[in-house]
């Protein structure tokens, strides 16, 4: 039962060299890896722009009521850019991705294994690896970024929605403290997550469709392990990061 997990994990690292290796190739077919990115991101703006929007008037409302406590409420603007920069962008966007696009990797490669097309690409000498694998991972390392860009815009457009328009706060203040007290460091560790919330979610995607047992009831159990691992991983990618950056 202990060795379960940790065999595993080193599956994982295996799978994980093995897929490095036909990036570069797959970089060389650059119409297969944009066609990803599409899927990934393009298909997944809807649901990321209205949480980020919701996010962002959430963050607006409670942030208000916070400063205001202290009469602070022209901060707002600081509390939000750094709350959705360092934080709830990359991880936010990170679990909705692997809800939506996640998924979506994990039961199209996992349809593929059960109707035996990556053993037919296998006969024929295709590795599945190059022409399957490595383009969706691709495109969705190349898509969370992009996307938590995206979320962060939406959600500060969120907060100034509801704190100038709605409660007042000076818009000029709301501006120019967030433009005086948000560093390149800041926007920094926002992108440094979100890269590696790309690839622990691309990863996990494809490693689990990949190896889905080649049945129904098994690419459905493959579909729930990649949100189930995805969301962990994402929650605990962010702590260690958080520390690191924090010097802690």
């Amino acid at each position: 039962m202990m060795l379960a997990p940790v065999q595993r994990i080193g599956r994982v690292g295996v799978f994980l060299g093995r897929l490095l290796l036909q990036c570069g190739p797959a970089l060389l077919r650059p119409r297969a890896v944009v066609h990803q990115v599409f899927n990934a991101g393009a298909r997944s703006l809807i649901i990321i722009m209205l949480c980020g929007l919701f996010v962002g008037m959430v963050l607006g409302l409670q942030g208000f009521d916070l400063l205001q406590r202290f009469g602070s409420e022209d901060a707002l603007g600081v509390a939000a850019a750094l709350g959705l920069l360092k934080e709830l962008g990359p991880v936010v966007t990170a679990l909705l991705f692997a809800g939506r696009a996640g998924t979506s990797l994990t039961s199209e490669i996992g349809l593929m294994r059960a109707t035996d097309q990556l053993t037919a690409m296998e006969i024929m000498a295709v590795d599945p690896l190059r022409h399957v694998v490595a383009p969706r991972f691709l495109g969705g390392l190349i898509a969370m970024p992009l996307l938590v860009a995206i979320f962060n815009l939406v959600g500060l457009f969120g907060a100034q929605l509801i704190g100038v328009q709605l409660l007042g706060v000076d818009p000029g203040a709301f501006w120019s403290q967030m433009q005086s007290a948000v560093e390149l460091d800041d926007v920094v560790e926002g992108i440094v997550k979100s890269l590696c919330f790309g690839v622990a979610c691309s990863l996990i995607a494809v490693f689990e469709g990949y190896n889905a047992e080649p049945t129904a009831a098994g690419v459905g159990l493959a579909t729930t392990r990649t949100v189930v691992i995805s969301s962990v991983l994402t929650l605990l990618i962010d702590y260690m990061l958080t520390a690191a950056f924090l010097g802690r």
